[in-house]
């Protein structure tokens, strides 16, 4: 049994990366131990000018404990480096140094970047700004090819940008004392400045921000920064949102003093920087210590008993429209079609992996989020990977369906590109033909239900859930506060209830199968266009 189940996963796992099927068939905030990134093994020593006028020349801005800088760097500007030579001059910007943020922020504001468009790592070349690692992977080969071609590229017009000096090890700044929690009533850099930053488990967007906090603290060593998980403080967040006058709260959110900031839409350097210019001198205390937790108890209690059912509803509903489960369910759906299985078996799928959503959101909101705040950045990267893959693999079914449509309009439909080799089909059909088999079919199209929801973790609603798994710690408001968690759950799996409904009687119905062959041209037309929303809602979901 055991043999066979790893069989199914893998043939379902390796088929979802390769193939292309259709529908239609509280902790301190302590700084990360660094890993030499070797900026010298990079272009031209950082603090000299470059030997070739004719070279391309860039700017790459990036983060010693950001996983996704040293994939661009070991896998694309190393390669490109070795392959140019002296034609290729990108320098390396660590963010970690004051100096080298404030020029990345004088950048970003040159270019009109968006605080919600900010991201690590950052590569500048030829008055471009490449934000994120997909833009940079996918733009930077041409631009430079481009620029050799034509003679070179000078360096980014960035204002009081001078290519000669750029900081490759700390500044004066750096080696003053930094303060802690452990040490922040003794610590001899001035008064300390407390603050609280909230974060979720698996958001995205909070890494950007724990670099403004990380740049902050090495312009003001009194800042000492408190983390807090929303998962198990959401009533000290909205009793501190409160406090500051904020009639919302999610994640990120940073407060200090009176004040506050909401998302990364608020949470910029010099929003943060203009309050602590002003508690320099006095210092902020931590407010939070003000808390009473009988009182946020109280609030946060009279937030859950102000949910409503439909409001329960509404937040399953809107968080279930998820991209990447849509895809993979009508992969796997598909899968069967193409081999063709169908009625119980297209049940089954269906019913396997929206039951492994299902209880991966369950087992998240009873705790397990605990042990997946211990992934850190992992979490994020796996999240990132799966969603570049499906993306990439939505092209590549949009791009088959659109040649389908054309083959379709001349009659050749045994010529259509997605359908499955005889010999794979065969042996799909063997597998699924022995009863254990088939279990373990299912089996596996569970386990990646389970996979797929636990990535996708921070896709879930930032208030409605971290409030019920709040309230469900209290036993008087206990079997409310679960029933509200299934019914998040059930509402958060019925659009894929919906998908694979339609599937199921997609592959029984005699006369829906006779409609769609005879408009076939039509339904790949309309898978075609799917695909590519597919694929462009997992793109923006990641840039």
């Amino acid at each position: 049994m055991r043999k066979n189940i790893i069989l199914a996963g893998l043939i379902l796992l390796g088929a979802w990366l390769v193939s292309a099927s259709t529908f239609f068939q509280p902790a301190s905030f302590d700084e990360p131990t660094p890993v030499p990134l070797q900026p010298s093994t990079l272009g031209i020593e950082a603090g000299t000018l470059p030997c070739d006028p004719s070279a391309v020349h860039g700017l790459y801005f990036y983060s010693q404990d950001c996983p996704h800088c040293e994939e661009v760097l070991n896998n694309l500007l190393l390669p490109m480096q070795a392959e140019f030579g002296t034609k290729l001059d990108i320098r390396l910007v660590e963010i970690d140094y004051a100096d080298n943020y404030e020029l990345l922020i004088k950048a970003e504001e040159h270019f009109k970047v968006k605080a919600e468009e900010r991201a690590i790592p950052t590569l500048i070349i030829d008055d471009q700004i490449l934000i994120g690692q997909d833009a940079i992977e996918t733009g930077l080969r041409d631009i430079v090819e481009n620029g050799i071609l034509s003679g070179g590229i000078d360096w980014p017009k960035i204002p009081d940008f001078d290519p000669s000096i750029i900081v490759s090890e700390a500044n004066a700044g750096a080696n003053a004392e930094i303060c802690s929690l452990d040490n922040g009533e003794t610590c001899e850099t001035g008064a300390p400045i407390f603050a609280a930053y909230f974060y979720q488990t698996g958001c995205d967007s909070c890494s950007r921000v724990e670099a403004d906090l990380s740049y902050l603290r090495s312009r003001y060593p009194q800042l000492i920064v408190e983390k807090f998980n929303v998962y198990d403080h959401p009533g000290l967040g909205l009793w501190l949102a409160k406090r500051a006058g904020k009639d919302d709260f999610h994640t990120p959110a940073v407060f200090i003093g009176n004040q506050a900031w909401i998302g990364e839409e608020e949470i910029t350097p010099e929003a943060v920087e203009a309050a602590l210019q002003c508690y320099q001198q006095e210092g902020a205390p931590k407010v939070w210590e003000a808390y009473n937790p009988n009182e946020g108890s109280s609030d946060i209690v009279e937030r859950f008993r102000s949910m409503s059912w439909l409001t329960v509803v509404f937040a399953g509903l809107v968080d279930g429209l998820n991209p990447c489960a849509f895809a993979t369910l009508i992969f796997f759906v598909s899968y069967l079609t193409l081999s063709g299985r169908k009625g119980r078996e297209v049940i089954f799928v269906g019913l396997s992996f929206t039951i492994g959503v299902f209880l991966a959101y369950l087992i998240i909101g009873l705790g397990l989020y605990k042990v997946l705040d211990l992934m850190g950045n992992l979490l994020n990267t796996l999240a990132r990977w799966v969603y570049i893959i499906t993306a990439a693999i939505c092209l590549g079914l949009g791009i088959f369906s659109i040649l389908d449509y054309f083959k379709a309009r001349r009659g050749k439909l045994e010529d259509m590109s997605l359908k499955l080799p005889d010999p794979l089909r065969k042996r799909i059909n063997s597998v699924i033909r022995k009863g254990r088999s088939a279990r373990s079919y299912y089996i596996g199209a569970f386990i990646t239900g389970l996979l797929i929801s636990i990535l996708e973790l921070a896709c879930t609603g930032q208030v409605y859930l971290p409030t019920i798994i709040f309230v469900s710690s209290m036993p008087e408001l206990k079997l409310r506060a679960i029933s509200y968690l299934v019914l998040y759950n059930l509402l958060f799996i019925l659009p894929l209830v919906v998908v694979f409904i339609l599937a199921y009687y997609g592959t029984t119905s005699k006369d829906l199968t006779s409609f769609l062959q005879k408009h076939a041209g039509v339904v790949k037309i309309g898978m075609a266009l799917l695909f590519f929303a597919l694929a462009a809602w997992l793109i923006i979901s990641i840039v």
